[in-house]
């Protein structure tokens, strides 16, 4: 492969930047271009793979010790076996340890091919098939195995954990859920947490886009995937907002949760300060965190048709182009378009039977916001990009945010962006960017009151997972989200 003048450019430019917890360059340096390439594994035939690899590969004892710690869900063998000090001296830790996780039923089914190719390059221990390992269990025993060999006095265990960074090939499900997974780590006094980059294999790769990896799977895939391993490892970190969901419903609804919520069980409800929100005395909750978008509304409903026709018939999910194709013909059959608000109970406005109160910036009081008649669905947006790479927030001149009181929008300034769908067609028009959405609300925190009537159910989706919500004539399902203290952590691959 030849390297053109753009990429010897990305490449030079990769060289300066200096691993910052804000993404922020470091210092350009003075060395030559060839000097530059040649350091990083590169010349006229691309990036170098034995060095690649010799960079990455974390010592088989290593790898041994972290898989059977996540089988037997603890401890291993080899904590308990004679250590050869002599061979631990003179073993070399890797310079940027790395361990990626493929989701191989994301998006097109790139997935097991995708995987074989990580593993040739890196090795097969270090890639992880999610739907054989969990990032839970590689939190709670594979990093602990780690960390018990490196208290134990072990150099290279201690070098491997500290220098780590983990790479995803998913949509952004599968990178939320590992987020959620990786930021456990804080909580638990267990840092440093590894930041994270994204191969990105779903429909929509907002997540992808937004930190500089890419709106889809390459066509040029097998030089891609070395491509991305080096800006993996040699990229600046970024933060991000995430965002905490607790939901509390009725106890007796039916639920199949997507794997990125979890259930809480059953809690006693106070209804102090819910703001005439009728709850019962007990809820069964469930909660999760996002960290792109949620939303409630017909858009959700269209997706949980989706993944569902995707689940049932798998042949069809062969490619993003495909998936757009189907995701659209989907989109036109439910009303989304076609189907006026008022004709049917499922398909007619939000406010009927939404309420919605918001904290602002620099205010700890709830205040009731008004949801416009017309509205179909409304998200909460962390990121700037949504479905696929639209701008649905829109670029806001200062005058717009002045009168409407609101700031510019980033993925790191504690705010949430409020905004609402209409019909299909002013949707459509939204996500190609013609005009902005329906701005609502810029928050802090959002507290959605929903109930039933002549509904039976809600859709609602987080991070492009959808699930159907039951809802009751009798007593309202609350969903609160209030921010993570902790943000995530993002390797920067643009």
């Amino acid at each position: 492969m030849s390297i053109s003048r753009t990429d010897i450019a990305h490449e030079k430019e990769a060289l300066t930047l200096g691993v910052s917890t804000t993404g922020t360059p470091g210092t350009p340096s003075r060395m030559s271009l060839i000097d530059s390439l040649s350091q990083c594994g590169i010349g006229i035939g691309g990036i170098n793979k034995a060095d690649l690899r010799r960079r990455v590969k974390i010592p088989h004892r290593l790898c041994t010790a972290m898989l059977e710690a996540m089988q037997m869900k603890g401890s291993t063998s080899i904590m308990s076996e004679p250590r050869d000090h002599v061979a631990e001296e003179e073993e070399e830790p890797p310079e940027n340890p790395l361990v990626v996780f493929v989701n191989c039923k994301s998006g097109g089914r790139h997935g097991p091919i995708l995987k074989g190719r990580l593993q040739e390059l890196i090795g097969q221990a270090q890639v992880l098939d999610l739907s054989l390992v969990k990032p839970s269990d590689f939190v709670q025993y594979g990093l602990a195995c780690l960390e018990l060999l490196a208290k134990s006095g072990d150099f290279c265990a201690r070098t491997t954990r500290e220098n780590l960074r983990i790479m995803v090939a998913g949509g952004d499900g599968t990178i939320g859920w590992l987020l959620g997974c990786l930021a456990e780590l804080k909580l638990q006094n267990r840092e440093p947490v590894p930041p994270i980059g994204i191969i990105p294999l779903g429909t929509g790769n907002d997540l992808s886009r937004s930190f500089g990896w890419g709106a889809s799977f390459p066509f040029a895939w097998r030089q891609a995937v070395k491509r991305s391993i080096y800006k993996v490892i040699t990229g600046p970190i970024c933060r991000l907002d995430s965002w905490k969901v607790t939901v509390a419903m009725p106890a007796g609804g039916e639920m199949n949760l997507p794997h990125n919520l979890r259930e809480l069980g059953e809690f006693p409800i106070d209804q102090e300060g819910n703001m005439e929100v009728e709850v019962p005395e007990k809820a069964f909750c469930f909660d999760g965190v996002f960290y792109n978008y949620i939303s409630i509304g017909m858009d959700a409903r269209i997706a949980y048709g989706f993944h569902n026709l995707r689940d049932e018939k798998p042949y069809l999910a062969y490619g993003p182009i495909a998936n757009k194709l189907i995701y659209a013909g989907y989109t036109c059959s439910q009303g989304w378009f076609f189907t006026p608000c008022t004709s049917d109970p499922s398909l007619r406005g939000l406010k009927n039977i939404l309420r919605v109160s918001i904290k602002k910036m620099n205010s700890n009081e709830w205040e009731q916001i008004p949801v416009p008649t017309s509205v179909r669905a409304i998200v909460a947006l962390n990121l700037h990009n949504y479905g696929s790479g639209s701008h649905p927030w829109g670029n806001l001149k200062t005058e717009y945010l002045e009168k409407k009181g609101f700031v510019e929008a980033h993925v790191d300034d504690g705010l949430l962006e409020i905004f609402g769908l209409k019909q299909g067609w002013h949707a459509s028009l939204v996500m190609v960017e013609l005009i902005s959405a329906k701005h609502i609300a810029q928050a802090t925190a959002i507290r959605l009151e929903i109930r039933g009537g002549q509904w039976k159910n809600a859709f609602m989706q987080m991070d492009g997972e959808p699930w159907k919500q039951p809802l009751s004539n009798e007593y309202s399902t609350v969903v609160e989200i209030t921010r993570v203290p902790l943000q995530s952590l993002i390797v920067n691959g643009g």
